[in-house]
């Protein structure tokens, strides 16, 4: 998986589809860009050349001297065995909006299968079903993505609308606001629980928000037919969210921003000088952090969104800082803990789309197969894989 690979992207599939197969699959972390490990199977070959992932057949010999190699304590690197193909679902409307989604898109390209579920599967408890949950460009504090001074008149934001409220109502909800708390909670259970959460762009901090305004209203009248609560910036409760503390809320309907917790409207940078570099984590002590951050290239390419980083000063002094602009103070990726699960909160919206706009064209994967932002995503997908390790004590 380092310079030598020609399609990482497709190399995650195989690794999934190995594990799936009842392969032996381990990753081998810091090891060549973090690579896979399978066990010689023909028909494992044979797909691997189907799908134009490079790969080498080694020798028992070579595998030994490359795993003493690797387990020798004085080098940064572990073998982390690789044991259930987690079971993936994308919160996701049914209806067609005029943007797509990161993480379906390399989800599908590296052909990795998902389902995708929304509020009503939600709130009959589907989450159950599965290990690993995404959410991507959502608002889930019932401002409709604070689309409203720029997309009110267009027939997608109409129809968007009239889908969310009859969502609320059939769910015995009088707003979407309330249902969209309520659908938060389950995922907030759901991770706590010990599921995996795996959020994007506005689907991050518009999660954290609505958790922090249970109960007070946030919405102004266009949005849910009354006006905001004039003190509701005093009644947010931080000890409610996953990542983010101390932010202001940002309620003027015609502001394309939920919060001071995103930095897209202040920030100084643009698309020559907009790279974030990942942090680099003992494979040894810190697992989950040294999966998540496996790459062939440390500094990688900014990209915006509607919530494209987080400020560093509103992130919580307990969540691990997995990826960061240092110089702009901002956090592009980051990760904690919730219970028995854990979270992954990643800034921006399209890792190979600098700035994309609403109605764009969607990215085609085949011209970046060697895309370090989307690698990102899917070592979120197979970090679940990976069999437990009890603590060092």
């Amino acid at each position: 998986m380092d310079e030598d690979q020609k399609n990482h992207l497709k190399a995650y599939g195989i690794a999934y589809w190995g594990i799936k197969q009842q392969a032996d699959v381990s990753w081998l972390l810091n090891y060549r860009g973090g690579s896979f490990l399978i066990g010689y199977n023909k028909t494992i070959e044979d797909e691997c050349k189907t799908r134009g992932v490079s790969y080498q057949v080694l020798a028992d010999g070579k595998v030994s001297a490359m795993l003493n190699e690797i387990s020798d304590p004085q080098v940064n690197m572990e073998i982390v065995k690789l044991e259930k193909a987690p079971k993936m679902a994308v919160y996701s409307p049914k209806s067609k909006l005029p943007w797509d989604d990161a993480v379906t898109m390399v989800l599908t390209y590296a052909e990795i299968p998902y389902d995708v579920i929304y509020d009503d599967d939600v709130l009959k408890n589907k989450l159950a079903d599965y290990d690993w949950l995404h959410l991507h460009h959502e608002d889930f504090t019932g401002q409709y993505g604070k689309f409203w001074a720029s997309f009110k008149n267009a027939t997608w934001y109409r129809e968007d609308v009239k889908n969310q409220e009859a969502t609320a109502k059939r769910n015995g909800f009088s707003k979407v606001s309330q249902v969209k708390l309520a659908v938060a909670k389950r995922i907030k259970e759901f991770c706590a629980g010990g599921g995996f959460l795996f959020a994007m762009c506005s689907g991050t901090d518009s999660f954290d928000i609505a958790l922090s305004a249970d109960g007070v209203d946030i919405c102004e009248s266009m949005f849910d037919g009354d006006a905001a609560d004039p003190k509701a910036q005093s009644k947010i409760d931080y000890n409610k969210t996953f990542a983010f503390k101390d932010f202001r809320l940002d309620i003027n309907p015609s502001n394309y921003e939920f919060s001071d917790i995103d930095v897209t409207q202040n920030r100084i940078l643009n698309e020559s000088n907009d790279f974030f570099t990942l942090f680099d984590f003992s494979a040894k002590w810190d697992l989950v952090p040294s999966m998540l951050t496996q790459n062939h290239d440390k500094v990688i390419k900014g990209f915006m969104g509607q919530t494209t980083a987080f400020k560093k000063r509103l992130v919580k002094p307990n969540i691990t800082v997995l990826g960061e602009n240092k110089g702009a103070e901002e956090v592009r990726y980051l990760n904690g803990e919730i219970g028995k699960g854990r979270f992954t909160f990643y800034g921006g919206h399209d890792p190979e789309d600098y700035q994309h706009q609403v109605g764009d064209p969607p990215t085609d994967l085949n011209l970046h197969p060697n895309s370090p932002g989307y690698r990102l995503i899917l070592n979120n997908v197979l970090f679940p894989a990976a069999k437990k390790k009890h603590q060092k004590t």
